[in-house]
């Protein structure tokens, strides 16, 4: 009895001491990731600490965040050029972001309250755990985000300050709605379309992509310490164009331009490199040849005269003074090419090792304004042999910079426009007159003037008159009139170019335009190129008489008129003083034109009524602002005698006003 007395104290001893032992060797829950078969996203909210100043209103409390974002290639293909968007919506400022760009072509730190696409660098690919053994370092890219939210209160662990979505961009994935864990932590697992036919080719590079603008960064030639490459910039959109571009990038890894072909730094400095890191590597680099040291260079095309030149041009398409027409006008002048020799620092001292500037960024004089998306690379280019045999030469790596246009709802935030567009009408004697403050710098330019009232309207003679000309012959008028006169007075245009649309004639079997350009700026153009969107009238189109027009297609749609200069009329010459400089206002440079219509093929159209005036206007690939009303008949055709006594009373009051 005492043996089995024993062996039951033995039993329960044994029991009671390797049960808590069995419960604390239970094996920990498998990572959510492991259960996706795709690409796996994480947002975590990792914590947040409130910043000064401490203001009144809880709604713009500045607060400090730290998260992280997560990519992980579950899948059995490479994730090529991966791009993630990340749903801000507490108005946040991001100030850093580790292993990533912003997609937009942005630097940081920027506003990303509307949400976000980050994409890769310097990891652009992500591999699949097959052909890695499972090594996460290359199937898995890690973001560090830093930044500023508003109105959030960090110290409610209830309300975290959370994103509202996460989805992977890039084509053929689509994403289910994210999942919370917890409060701080949302993950979603994407996966490939089944209906999405990819075509990534075999060498296993993206495939070119369209845009209205593209620039192809080409290695020609590479060393352990420098490369040339080869930089060609194409314009696609019919009414692209760019006068004096300036194109702007960012080195990541302080590389440094030491010699130039076909265009040439804004600025020759070499100051970062002396005094940098640079400077201390290469000792025996002589740094007075050098051309730009600078993190961020600006380059600029050189002038025709130097196309020829054996040190800085004799490169095919270089040296236009920076202009990039439509292939529309001429194919040869729609591309720019210039070649750099670059020089790197480590960790890139390897002839293999070749990382393409981020950043990009294209701008012109009067011109459309261009959104950049980070390089992807793609095939190697192919140039054809230059001894002239049936060959061609294969570039050692090849990436491609998109930019697009920026439409104008995008652009509030950025520059304004640069021309601007009136109305005036057989049928109304007042013209309306380019929009208040069109192109000005900001909501609020100056003080003496209201830059949110309508503009007031003109006598067609002041279209001839500079704005700050004008205000006499616009208070006459608003008198004749008997208009409402706002105080202060509407702000003026401020714009480089003004067009003005007048509705010439409408009849039974067609109806007339007249257009006219003018020229307010310090700049000539050469080879100026407009175009009028039209929404219903563009098929009637018929002829022009001082231009030369014809239909192009936009978008899909063939609904525009595009229009330039004969031989000898394709100069639209700048501002020039008066005949008489202390009396007479400065003169603009002005062309003209009739256009005809028929309306054979537009039944039903209401010339009078709205549908003789464009929907868009374009003057060197500029979209410009247009008036957001019409001329009408109503109430401005006055009686004879009436109107007779009024002009009469405005011309005196125009002769007392000079006293």
């Amino acid at each position: 009895m005492a043996f089995y007395h024993h062996h039951y104290l033995f039993f329960f001893a044994f029991v009671s001491i390797s049960l808590p032992i069995s419960i604390a060797q239970t094996a920990a829950p498998a990572p959510v990731s492991d259960v996706c078969n795709g690409i796996f996203l994480s947002y975590e909210y990792i914590k947040g600490s409130r910043l000064p100043p401490v203001v009144s209103d809880p709604s713009n409390q500045p607060y400090k965040f730290e998260s992280t974002l997560t990519i992980l290639n579950n899948g059995l293909e490479d994730l090529k050029s991966w791009n993630i968007f990340v749903g801000f919506q507490h108005n946040e400022l991001l100030v850093s972001a580790s292993n990533a760009v912003l997609a937009n072509g942005t630097t940081l730190p920027t506003r990303v309250g509307n949400g976000i696409t980050f994409a890769g660098f310097p990891t652009t690919d992500l591999k699949t755990a097959v052909e890695t053994a499972g090594d996460e370092t290359q199937m898995q890219v890690q973001i560090q985000l830093v930044g500023t939210q508003f109105g959030v209160n960090i110290t409610n662990t209830i309300d975290v300050p959370m994103p509202s979505n996460i989805s992977l961009v890039n084509e053929g994935y689509t994403c289910p709605k994210p999942t919370n864990q917890g409060k701080r932590k949302m993950y979603a697992c994407c996966n490939k379309d089944p209906n999405f036919v990819s075509n990534v080719t075999k060498e296993e590079f993206l495939p070119r992509r369209s845009g209205d603008l593209t620039i192809t960064y080409d290695v020609v030639s590479a060393y352990d310490t420098d490369y040339w490459a080869q930089v060609t910039i194409t314009n696609n959109n019919p009414l692209g164009r760019l006068d004096n571009w300036k194109l702007k990038w960012q080195w990541t890894g302080d590389e440094f331009i030491a010699a130039m072909k076909g265009a040439y730094p804004s600025v020759v400095d070499t100051t970062d490199c002396i005094y940098g890191r640079q400077g201390v590597f290469y000792k025996g680099l002589d740094f007075s040849t050098v051309l730009n040291c600078e993190k961020t260079p600006t380059i600029i095309d050189l002038p025709p005269t130097k196309a020829n030149d054996s040190k800085v041009g004799l490169i095919p398409f270089c040296c236009r003074n920076g202009t990039i027409l439509p292939a529309s006008m001429d194919p040869s002048k729609s591309v720019s090419v210039f070649q750099i020799h670059v020089y790197k620092m480590p960790p890139y001292l390897n002839r293999t090792k070749l990382v393409p500037p981020q950043y990009w960024n294209i701008s012109g004089t009067l011109n459309p304004d261009y959104q950049c998306e980070p390089p992807i690379r793609v095939s190697p280019s192919l140039f054809p042999d230059p001894s002239g045999l049936p060959s061609s030469s294969s570039a050692i790596a090849s990436w491609q910079v998109v930019c697009n246009i920026i439409q104008p709802k995008e652009k509030e935030q950025r520059s304004p426009s640069g021309c601007c567009v009136s109305f005036s009408a057989f049928n109304n004697d007042s013209v309306i007159p380019c929009p208040t403050c069109a192109c000005c710098q900001s909501n609020n330019p100056s003080n003496t003037c209201n830059a949110t009232a309508p503009a007031l309207l003109l006598p067609s003679e002041a279209l001839l008159v500079p704005f700050e000309n004008r205000t006499k012959l616009a208070l006459a008028w608003a008198n004749l009139k008997h208009l409402t006169v706002p105080n202060p007075l509407p702000c003026g245009d401020n714009c480089g170019v003004s067009i003005n649309w007048h509705l010439y004639t409408d009849y039974r079997n067609g109806w007339s335009a007249r257009i006219t350009l003018f020229n307010w700026d310090q700049t000539n153009f050469a080879d100026w190129f407009a175009a009028v969107q039209f929404g219903k009238a563009a098929p009637g189109f018929e002829a022009m008489y001082s231009f030369n027009a014809s239909m192009v297609v936009v978008d899909g749609v063939n609904n525009t008129i595009f229009m330039q200069g004969f031989p000898g009329f394709n100069y639209l010459v700048a501002e020039k003083e008066g005949a008489n400089p202390r009396t007479d206002p400065r003169v603009p440079g002005k062309l003209q034109s009739i256009i005809s219509f028929t309306k054979m093929n537009t039944p039903g159209i209401n010339v009078a009524g709205g549908d003789g005036f464009p929907t868009k206007v374009f003057f060197n690939g500029e979209e410009c602002s247009l008036p957001t009303v019409l001329p009408t008949s109503i109430g401005h055709k006055m009686v004879a005698s009436k109107s007779i006594l009024s002009f009469l009373l405005s011309i005196v009051a125009l002769m007392l006003m000079q006293l």
